[in-house]
């Protein structure tokens, strides 16, 4: 059954929306769960998803639990979905995170209890024993009120009481770890929840007809606000399958939409280089995605070469260039904030790459030193994006480069009991000097989230370039390290693609570059270790005009990365001057 926007905006929560749904699309299949990523395990209509979150809900009323923080520990699957809007039902303040491997430390994850003040873990049946015995461990935990969720009598929906909301109401914390590894825990309303679902809505052109496939992790804002959320707003199916399976074999994913009809799906830069990795001729002659008309790209750096080579590779199969959707968004911002026209090809501008590095943006005349920026589209609804130079805190003029901020009804409130954090990255205000101008070109004066990031506007086109705390500076010259682990990655067969980590270190008072890079499990045996080095240093001093003080390559898998997938810099940093990284070789 359609609804037009009118009918969604008078919902104040989605524990109201999903009541709607299930009274109206009862028997409309809202989540598939594709077990190992190809065969269905389970399934679950509105009206089922409604009466499990209910069942759920009236168990956490009934232990207490109602305004506390429960953390949400549990494997892929649809039981995340149904405990994370049992909470919301509740009135239970979910904190996704995700469930520790068995010898996996527990210092995220204890860091996050912490700051949360969580007093319940909610799980599944067979994580529950490991879980409680991991925590008796650590003192901090063994206090904790460990729940299995699975096994909840399904009758005890007649016993739920509903809660009195509003849309100012806590839905849940997103903790999310940046590049500085400790966990902030960012405070989601249903306000902030559904406004976020509409400008997906309208940014992504959705209708009643289209139908998601998707892999990214359930605790991470991408998963749940992108491939959970956003159906459940437009009342359509989506097709879930597991990260793992995924990355085990990704032709699992394209297989989905190629047998679901998916019209929406996506993830990371990284997804697709995979894909144009690891999918065979043989195997790609099988698939049609003449369906998939939007293939969002975010998370991470877009790069422009990744949507060429996916956009050709996979053209034979019906895929058209037009469906790439760089996009840009972040935790704070509930998740998105960008994106460009559905049916537009990205927008690509190439410019002068010596120009970049201090942090001016020329348009390239040439061929020679030039760099391809990708553009991550434009904000929608009341989102306002500001360039602001991060030291006087003033609008930057066009051409140059700033931190960008965002305003608008998606930011949320701040982070949890983290007070001097969320003034420092919430509430940010242009200098006086700046406030009428930013009235007049904006007509917003704050209060403006600092995102971290740096990039520019150009002609209402938003362009990531970096992050600002990342930026490499050496003899007075911006670097970006997402520039130089490229260059390293390509310079040998034998390490891994988005497994590297560029920083600085300060050595006899100047500031000098270290690399620390992965290598392919199946290169171990044979590694050259000399003449990787070697390649390493070659390519960067070619492209970069950089000389290498350490190179270090490190075990697979082991590099520092963010539970989104992103590399810690500064963890790296870290483990690089205290000598605890996963060391093969390097000089």
């Amino acid at each position: 059954m359609e609804l037009f926007q009118n009918d969604l905006d008078k919902f104040l929560t989605l524990v109201e929306l999903l009541g709607y749904r299930a009274d109206n699309q009862p028997e409309q299949k809202a989540y598939t769960f594709l077990q190992n990523g190809e065969t269905e395990e389970t399934s679950l209509t509105f009206q089922e998803l409604d009466q499990k979150a209910r069942a759920i809900a009236s168990h956490l009323q009934s232990v207490g639990a109602t305004n506390q923080r429960a953390l949400l520990l549990y494997p892929p699957g649809l039981e995340f979905i149904t405990v994370f809007l049992g909470c919301l039902y509740a009135d239970v303040v979910a904190v996704p995170a995700y469930p520790p491997r068995p010898n996996m430390k527990l210092s995220r994850l204890l860091a996050i209890i912490t700051n949360a003040e969580a007093m319940f873990v909610l799980t599944t049946k067979s994580l529950l024993a490991n879980l409680e015995n991991r925590f008796v461990e650590n003192p901090e935990l063994a206090a904790m009120r460990c729940l299995s969720t699975d096994d909840i009598d399904s009758n005890l929906n007649l016993d739920w009481q509903q809660p009195k909301l509003s849309s100012d109401n806590l839905a849940f914390l997103q903790y999310t770890s940046g590049s500085t590894g400790t966990p902030k825990g960012v405070m989601v309303s249903h306000r902030n929840l559904l406004y976020n679902q509409k400008a997906i809505k309208i940014g992504f052109g959705h209708t009643e007809k289209t139908i998601f496939v998707g892999w990214l992790p359930l605790f991470h804002d991408m998963g749940l606000i992108g491939n959970v959320l956003q159906p459940l707003y437009l009342g359509i199916p989506s097709i879930l399958l597991s990260p793992v399976a995924f990355l085990q074999k990704p032709l699992r994913w394209l297989q989905a939409i190629s047998r679901y009809k998916a019209t929406t799906s996506g993830g990371p830069n990284f997804a697709y280089d995979l894909c144009v990795r690891k999918i065979t001729d043989e195997q790609r002659s099988d698939l049609d995605l003449s369906s998939w008309e939007l293939a969002f790209n975010g998370a991470e750096p877009v790069r422009s070469e990744t949507l060429e080579q996916f956009a050709n590779y996979f053209a034979p199969c019906g895929f058209r260039k037009e469906a790439l959707y760089p996009c840009y968004g972040m935790a704070e911002a509930t998740l998105f904030v960008s994106g460009g026209w559905k049916t537009s090809p990205p927008v690509l501008y190439e410019v002068e790459a010596a120009a970049l590095e201090e942090n001016r943006v020329v348009a390239a005349e040439s061929d020679e030193g030039t760099k391809t920026i990708v553009g991550c589209g434009r904000t929608w609804l009341d989102e306002k994006i500001a360039i602001v130079d991060p030291e006087s805190l003033t609008l930057c003029p066009l051409g140059k480069i700033g931190e960008i901020w965002v305003s608008g009804s998606s930011v949320a409130a701040g982070y949890w009991r983290r007070a001097e954090q969320t003034a420092e990255t919430f509430q940010a205000y242009l200098s006086d000097t700046g406030v009428s101008e930013a009235l007049t070109t904006l007509g917003a004066s704050g209060p403006f989230l600092r995102t971290g990031d740096l990039g520019f506007l150009q002609d209402g086109e938003l362009f990531v370039t970096g992050r600002l705390k990342d930026v490499i500076i050496i003899r007075g010259q911006n670097h970006y390290p997402q520039d130089i682990e490229l260059t390293v990655q390509n310079s040998h067969p034998a390490l891994r693609l988005n497994c590297g980590a560029a920083f600085t270190v300060e050595q006899k008072g100047q500031q000098r570059l270290v690399v620390v890079q992965e290598v392919e499990r199946t290169s171990l045996r044979r590694l050259d270790i000399k003449e990787v080095v070697g390649n390493i240093t070659e390519a960067v001093i070619n492209n970069h005009g950089l000389q290498v003080y350490a190179t270090v390559l490190i075990k697979p898998g082991s590099i520092p990365k963010t539970s989104s997938g992103k590399i810690q810099r500064h963890a790296c940093r870290r483990g690089f001057l205290e000598g605890s990284l996963n060391v093969v070789g390097g000089v």
